[in-house]
């Protein structure tokens, strides 16, 4: 199995909603020499559909991983609730030959079945652990002092502990770590692992609102200059949906809104037209004015 060479899992909302992440992704992956394999016949990961129907979530999951298998690649995805479904139902399928057979029935009538070759990865992990911070930094040729950014790390890369195996679940560096190495500082600030309240937004969304105005004010109380994400959900609480905050709680932040591979591909010189800055909903002018 190369370790360069991923089979990369889209999900259902970056094609649709948030192309700028995976334009992005796509970009700084080529310049570090990884490999992303098309995954053309994947289905959705099974996510929405926990707990309503477990058993369809797990059959989803694992024909997504049976797909990888047959191609002895490991995926990586892009999307944190992705990752954690198919991360914890391969663990999951692994560790349990009742819940393997079980899947496995399901799955034969589709002409598949669970092995439990493969392994499961986001791009922060890929950028981390892969790839590595030295070999990161020697592809940056403007490194972004002085930017100042908060990071938003999302609730499903680093929890549950037991699945994911690394970092600590409450106060994780992986994500920092990658910021750092573009030369941009990365600021702490209170709550800074609370859900950004994308999970509830249909049920309630004056209380999904609400956790989400709270973290862009205390990203604004120590004076970040953008707010960086690796979540296509937490992404559009954030920047799609902060002028509706904005409204809402007659508040004015005017925090941009970047995916890390976008600050990363600023820091490697790409262009900001190839990174997709143009279809962010907060302006970024200001940092690129600076940064470009």
């Amino acid at each position: 199995m190369e370790e360069s060479k991923y089979l990369l899992f889209l999900g259902c909302v970056i094609p649709y909603r948030i192309a700028s992440y995976e334009i992005s992704a796509r970009k700084v992956l080529d310049k570090l020499g990884v490999k992303s394999v098309e995954m053309p016949e994947f289905n959705c990961c099974g996510f929405p559909l926990d707990p309503i129907n477990h058993d369809m979530m797990l059959t989803l999951a694992a024909r997504n991983l049976c797909l990888a298998e047959r191609q002895d690649l490991n995926i990586m995805t892009l999307c944190n609730g992705c990752f954690g479904i198919l991360n914890h139902v391969n663990r999951e399928l692994k560790e349990s030959k009742n819940l393997r057979t079980k899947v496995n029935t399901y799955l034969k009538e589709i002409d598949l079945e669970f092995k439990g070759t493969i392994a499961i990865k986001h791009l922060i992990h890929v950028l981390a652990q892969d790839i590595g911070l030295a070999k990161i930094k020697e592809t940056v040729e403007k490194p972004l002092n002085p930017l100042r950014v908060a990071q938003h790390i999302g609730c499903h890369v680093v929890r549950p502990a037991k699945y994911i195996g690394f970092d600590d679940p409450e106060s994780p560096l992986i994500l920092k770590s990658l910021i750092e190495a573009t030369g941009a500082s990365c600021l702490n600030y209170q709550d800074e692992m609370e859900c950004c309240g994308a999970p509830i937004i249909g049920i309630d969304d004056k209380i999904s609102l609400q956790l989400a105005n709270e973290k862009l004010d205390h990203v604004m109380a120590v004076g970040a200059e953008a707010l960086i994400t690796v979540c296509p959900f937490c992404h559009m609480m954030y920047d799609l949906n902060q002028p509706r905050i904005e409204r809402a709680f007659d508040r004015k932040f005017g925090i941009p809104v970047l995916h890390y591979p976008q600050l990363l591909g600023l820091a490697m010189g790409i262009s900001p037209d190839e990174l997709g800055f143009e279809q962010l909903r907060v302006n970024a002018a200001t940092i690129l004015a600076n940064n470009v």
